[in-house]
């Protein structure tokens, strides 16, 4: 039975959220790190994460159960009761947005709260199943985690904290039509009107090169605010134009789907360097080590 509801609350896509939490949360900090206020923000984005993936699956039962790789999932196989489902992720968002009000700053909360409302409301119950925009929708509350990270730690919404909400949001949307490109037949079934359904691949392929460029851009500017050091600035130059090599050389219409998840596996490859990038303060550490 334990399974069944640690199941419901998608617990990759919580690890995911939470790698990058961090990564704002330390990017703020600058090391001078209040542990307590780290693990209770990080705890409460993962109760927020959980109750979301939980009313997700709810809202979603009726389309999961029509794509090969969610039609195993709780809900579609009936293994918890509705009311349960219901309850359970009700519990989970109230105690996770009890601690971003306690024990962080009303900003954070706010961040919560907008992340939780575009999740569970505006994408899942509307934009997802009705409009080719609902991943640019769902982009803004994927970008939420590594912001409240980074306000919880800063209790300010700055330069940083900005440029960090668009980066994250111009990287979910090309990792988001990869995974419709690697899973075009489940999106297709279920009649999710995603980018690569609605306009197909070829044209796909044309806003992931667009959008992968406008990453690297915009992550180049912690640099240029002085947010991160060089170091930083070429690293995550590199896994761009790598990220970029495949969507430009590696594309075949003979296996697109392959294509799909050669993108897709990179591109969390690029979120998980990067998170790991800004976690450390290069423009203090690199001048530091190089003294010793």
């Amino acid at each position: 039975m334990f399974k069944h509801y640690l199941g419901l609350t998608k617990p990759g896509i919580i690890f995911g959220n939470l790698i990058a939490g961090s990564a704002g949360f330390f990017m703020a900090a600058k090391g001078d790190i209040e542990w307590m206020l780290f693990l209770v923000t990080m705890l409460g984005i993962t109760l927020i994460i959980a109750s979301g993936c939980v009313f997700n699956n709810f809202i979603d039962r009726d389309i999961d159960c029509l794509m090969q790789r969610t039609q195993n999932r709780v809900l579609v196989k009936k293994l918890v009761p509705i009311n349960f489902a219901l309850v359970y992720a009700s519990i989970l968002g109230l105690a996770g947005f009890g601690l971003l009000l306690e024990y962080t700053n009303l900003l954070t909360f706010g961040l919560g709260v907008l992340g939780f409302v575009v999740y569970v409301g505006l994408y899942s119950m509307y934009f997802k199943r009705k409009s080719v925009y609902g991943t640019v929708i769902g982009s803004l509350s994927g970008a939420c985690p590594p912001v409240i990270g980074y306000c919880a730690a800063s209790n300010q919404f700055d330069s940083g904290a900005l440029i960090l909400l668009a980066i994250f949001c111009l990287w979910q949307i090309p990792h988001s039509y990869a995974i419709a490109i690697y899973r075009f037949n489940d999106y297709k079934a279920a009649k999710i009107p995603v980018l690569p359904v609605t306009d197909g691949i070829k044209a796909a392929r044309n806003h992931i090169i667009a959008y992968i460029i406008a990453f690297v851009i915009v992550a180049l500017l912690l640099t240029q605010q002085n947010h991160m050091g060089m170091f930083y600035a070429v690293a995550v130059s590199a896994l761009g134009l790598y990220w970029l090599y495949i969507a430009v050389a590696k594309y075949s219409e003979t296996d697109q789907q392959q294509w799909g998840k050669d993108l897709f596996v990179f591109s969390i490859v690029t979120i998980t360097c990067f998170s790991i990038l800004i976690s450390v303060d290069f423009v203090r550490v690199i001048p530091m080590l190089a003294s010793l």
